[in-house]
Parts: C-alpha cells; structure tokens; sequence
C-alpha cells in the first residue's frame, strides 16, 4: 500500500515543528537539526519539512512504496505518462537510504516516487553533476515550490 509523500521547505524548524505537530495531533516519527518526519496512518502520509536555506514552501510531492516491487509498477505507470523521469537506486537522502524515481509534471511539480530502504546519519549525498545542490529534487524535477505565505487571493479557490 502506497503513501502520499509531501516535503516542505520551512525557515523556522522548531516553529513548524510545533505547528505541524499540533495539526497531526502527534509529535514528528524523526527530527534531526534541519529535518523533521511525520508517519501518519490516518490520514496515509509521510510529511516531511527541512530547513536547508531552500525557499520556503512546497518542495515536492510523492508516492512512498512499500517494496521495490510496488517502486517498479508506480514507475511503469510513469514511463506511460511519457515524460522523463530519473532514477535513483540507494541514494543517501533525507537521512533515509532509498530507489527512487522522479518526474516533473506538466505543471512543473516536482514527484518523487520511492522505497525507503533503511536510515542513515547524514541528510544526503552531495549532489551529483546532474543534479541541483538539494540531494532531494535532481535536475530532471525542478520544483514549482507554491509560496503559501500571501493571503487567498480567491474566494472562488478549489470549491
């Protein structure tokens, strides 16, 4: 069974932490200087937020699998969507070790598809040639990042 994946640049860490925990009901599964994990089950999430220098707001959307297997025919479903998409196998990322697959949708949203493999120490690899400096989203999958900080705009918004 698949988990929405959704991660979220924020400048003050400990600040989001209090919000997003008062919000979920439940203190984050992982928290480390720059990064902070919630697990939920209801609703099916993994929420993430860092605070890497990056600009605040939405980072990228995600599938999490539970088996490669699973990895494998979400990514079949994204190789029919016929866009490109980059892999990644056990790739050091978010202090997780992980196979990975990422699209940019045609609005220019970022979608990591993944199967966290176990933990590790350190936030992430250093970027390769073909990727920006963020071990999270590499070249293929640039973020739209959605400022949420201005009002509303709409009263007509997503009815």
């Amino acid at each position: 069974m698949k988990r929405f994946h959704v991660h979220v640049s924020v400048e003050d860490l400990a600040a989001s932490i209090r919000f997003y925990s008062t919000l979920f009901g439940t203190a984050p599964a992982v928290v480390k200087d720059d990064y902070a994990k919630w697990m939920l089950d209801d609703p099916r999430l993994n929420f993430a937020i860092s605070s890497r220098g990056a600009r605040p707001g939405v980072d990228h959307l995600g599938l999490q699998a539970d088996s490669d297997d699973e990895l494998e025919a979400l990514h079949g479903q994204l190789q029919r969507a016929e866009l490109a998409t980059k892999a990644e196998k056990e790739i050091a990322c978010c202090y997780a070790r992980s196979n990975k697959y990422w699209v940019t949708d045609p609005a220019g949203v970022a979608w990591e598809t993944f199967h966290t493999l176990g933990s590790v120490p350190t936030f992430g690899e250093p970027a390769a040639e073909d990727s920006t400096d963020a071990c999270c989203v590499p070249a293929v999958a640039v973020p739209a990042r959605v400022d949420v900080k201005g009002p509303v705009r709409s009263a007509a918004c997503c009815r």
